[in-house]
């Protein structure tokens, strides 16, 4: 199927972090949603997410996107054991924070909030920065996701320690190295296939 590339000239991108619910217009044609085959359908995982331009964008590859669902499912819904979902997206936040990823952050740092029912702390990072002193535990976990973003060899045997020091074990300590890896990812996939609408425009295509 032939692609088109799409442009927003009137659409005024947010610049300052939020909690609130973005909107995210994209710079390619997603795929339509009355032409989904049952491979596409398979792809999404979730029949809600056909209401979604980026899913519908990705789902022009739905083996990929099948293979990247289920990545993030198994990274932050699976919370029999590990790290709480709080802190998986504590960590997804701290990585889109540092990437500049306002419709990321957005999105978990939302979680986080609703998950933590810290509402202030999640603010604080989104305002001040991954250097925002919190408390011990959840900077030595934004620290680790930092290290991991900036240069993924940077993260070391300290982080661990620092990780271990404030109660977490491994398979906790995995989680954060996961959630953090994904959003690694995941920022630079949709900072270089779309831009972020204001939570007061349509998410529309302009």
């Amino acid at each position: 199927m032939a692609e088109s590339t799409l442009t927003h000239p009137n659409n005024q991108e947010p610049v300052v972090f939020t909690q609130e619910e973005l909107g995210w217009l994209p710079w390619l044609e997603p795929y339509p949603a009355d032409q989904l085959t049952e491979r596409h359908w398979a792809g999404l995982v979730d029949a809600s997410r056909s209401k979604s331009p980026y899913f519908l964008l990705l789902a022009r590859d739905p083996d990929v996107l099948q293979a990247r669902t289920k990545t993030d499912k198994d990274i932050f819904y699976n919370t029999t054991n590990g790290l709480p979902r709080a802190e998986r997206e504590l960590a997804a936040t701290a990585t889109s924070r540092l990437n500049g990823c306002i419709y990321c952050a957005s999105v978990h740092s939302r979680f986080a909030t609703q998950y933590s029912k810290r509402k202030g702390d999640v603010q604080r990072l989104l305002d001040e920065g991954v250097d925002a002193d919190i408390d011990p535990r959840w900077n030595a976990i934004i620290a680790a996701s930092v290290a991991l973003t900036e240069t993924p060899i940077s993260f070391d045997k300290n982080h661990v320690e620092a990780l271990r020091t404030v109660g977490l074990d491994d398979l906790e300590i995995i989680d954060v190295i996961n959630g953090s890896a994904f959003f690694n990812w995941a920022n630079r996939l949709m900072l270089s296939l779309g831009e972020p609408t204001s939570p007061t425009q349509p998410a529309g295509r302009v």
